[in-house]
């Protein structure tokens, strides 16, 4: 299908109000007048993509003469508080048009994958059928859906985005767990950084087969970190109804948030904003996003001053608790040994991208809501974060090689917005 609307570039910085443009046309494009309109916006944990910004232009614009519905898309993360609300969304919309998304109860089952096609997706690795779920709000009389937010590197489905935010984001159970399980069987190391993978196909089923006759349409940023003002810039929007407008944006994605190295990493430290990251389900983005950069025996530093707890979900945080980040032949191990994992293979996917596999060390420092012991009972080393942070000052540190002491350093501010991989093995 095609494009609605596209503008962007490598060295694109999108303003306010050429965004606020380009969100206009997008409706116009759509062919709707909407009365009802639903948006699908992620929660604060994307914050920098700026599609609360984009949420907060349509509400102002449109709900004078639209019925306008809000769903945060959550997947398995904790519904968002007033205060978390207000700093993605603004203060202007009212609490009542948010819905919130619950992933255990408030689905439709709307037909499944079958295992043939899971066999075929895995290489042979899993031969599960997958229910294809989503919360049954999708299905009130809307006149327009939009999905709105960023295209990133991702360490489940590739890039981020487009399918992955109706199949994941509003999606229930039985797909996230066992999507998730499929992206770690997969080689996370082959997945990340592509617009394909098996993940993507197992999404794009779901979307394409059911959800073809609802009026869902896509809105897409490239956000990237602007070196000389150090504020994100909007590189690109991408909006549409087929997979064209995500591809467009993929390809904008990898020019722009994809950084290959030449040599491998010996010390990465990684900072975590706390208002972002609360949690090392959200967190272990500072070891997915980095791995296939850092050197063996390496070293990688975890600032944490927000950290709380492990999992956004309890039931996910007790089996991480429980089983820790211990790699993949420990955690497959446990997933044939205990049902608890089996039915939650979200969880497992999880640990497995969390870990080292022993390669490199992990110390996590957190602030003071998580205690060091554990930290450690989960299989991280644990830091002392007032000695790290004084050390390696987030405020003096630049994004990239640093020196600190004469000891070079590779300094990340935000490891959601990238991907770092060494040139020889990121296969393009």
């Amino acid at each position: 299908m095609s494009i609605f609307v596209q503008k962007g570039a490598p060295d694109c910085s999108i303003s306010d109000d050429e965004l606020r443009v380009l969100v206009h046309q997008t409706i116009e494009k759509s062919g709707k007048q909407p009365k009802k309109m639903l948006l699908l916006p992620p929660d604060h944990t994307r914050l920098n993509s700026r599609a609360g910004r984009i949420t907060e232009m349509i509400y102002e614009d449109y709900h004078d003469k639209c019925e306008i519905d809000i769903m945060p898309a959550l997947g398995t993360h904790s519904p968002m508080n007033d205060a978390q609300l207000e700093m993605m969304f603004g203060k202007k919309i009212p609490k009542s048009v948010f819905k919130v998304h619950d992933w255990r109860n408030d689905v439709v089952t709307l037909g499944t994958a079958s295992s043939e096609f899971l066999k075929e997706l895995s290489g042979g690795k899993l031969d599960y059928e997958v229910k294809i779920q989503v919360n049954k709000i999708l299905f009130e009389p809307y006149d327009l859906i939009l999905s709105i937010g960023q295209v990133v590197p991702h360490e489940v489905v590739g890039l981020a985005n487009y399918t992955k935010n109706i199949m994941v984001g509003v999606g229930g159970s039985d797909i996230i767990n066992k999507s998730h399980f499929l992206g770690a069987v997969s080689n996370m190391e082959k997945i990340m950084g592509h617009a394909d993978s098996p993940v993507r196909r197992l999404f794009n089923y779901g979307v394409d087969t059911y959800l073809a006759d609802r009026p869902l349409v896509f809105m897409l940023t490239v956000m990237a970190k602007d070196q000389a003002t150090g504020k994100m810039a909007m590189r690109g929007f991408f909006s549409g109804q087929g997979p064209d407008a995500f591809l467009a944006s993929s390809d904008l994605c990898v020019k722009t948030n994809l950084e290959l190295l030449d040599k491998p990493l010996k010390k990465v430290v990684v900072y975590l904003d706390p208002e972002e990251f609360k949690s090392t389900w959200l967190g272990n983005k500072a070891i997915y996003r980095t791995r296939m950069a850092i050197a063996d025996n390496g070293e990688l530093i975890i600032l944490a001053p927000g950290l709380r707890e492990f999992g956004e979900d309890k039931q996910n945080d007790l089996l991480i608790r429980k089983y820790g980040y211990k790699g993949t032949p420990n955690t497959l191990k446990a997933v044939a040994e205990n049902q608890d994992l089996r039915d939650n293979l979200g969880a497992a996917a999880h640990l497995i991208h969390g870990s080292s596999e022993g390669r490199f060390r992990i110390i996590y420092c957190p602030g003071k809501d998580m205690p060091p012991g554990q930290i450690r009972s989960v299989g991280f080393e644990c830091g002392n974060l007032d000695a790290m942070m004084k050390r390696y000052d987030p405020a003096k540190l630049k994004d990239g090689f640093n020196t600190v002491n004469g000891e070079e350093i590779f300094y990340i501010s935000n490891p959601a917005l990238g991907l770092w991989a060494l040139k020889q093995n990121f296969i393009q």
